[in-house]
C-alpha cells in the first residue's frame, strides 16, 4: 500500500566536503564561525555528507549547548553528541 503512494523515488547523493563546508554553516547559526577542520572531522566521523545526519547532529548539539549553558561547539560536546547517536568516533 505504501509503495503505491510513492510517485517518484528520489535519490540524493552525499554532499562533497566543499559542499559541506559551504552548506552547514549556512544551515544553522551554531555552525557559523566553527573551524572548517572541525566541521570536516564531524563529516568524516559521523555525517558522511548526509544532510539528514547533519540535522540530527545539529539537534543533539543544540540540545547539549542549551543543557550545559554553553555557546560554542567543541570536540568535547561532539563526543557527547556521538554517544547519543551511537557513533564511536
Amino acid at each position: 500500500m505504501l509503495a503505491s503512494r510513492v510517485f517518484i523515488w528520489q535519490q540524493a547523493l552525499p554532499l562533497t566536503l566543499p559542499e559541506v563546508l559551504a552548506t552547514i554553516p549556512a544551515f544553522h547559526p551554531m555552525w557559523d564561525g566553527v573551524d572548517g577542520d572541525l566541521i570536516a572531522l564531524v563529516d568524516k566521523q559521523a555525517a558522511h555528507g548526509n544532510f539528514r545526519a547533519w540535522a540530527r547532529i545539529t539537534k543533539h548539539a543544540a540540545d547539549g549547548l542549551t543543557a550545559q549553558g554553553r555557546t560554542h561547539i567543541d570536540e568535547q560536546l561532539l563526543r557527547q553528541v556521538y554517544q547519543r547517536l551511537g557513533t564511536s568516533a
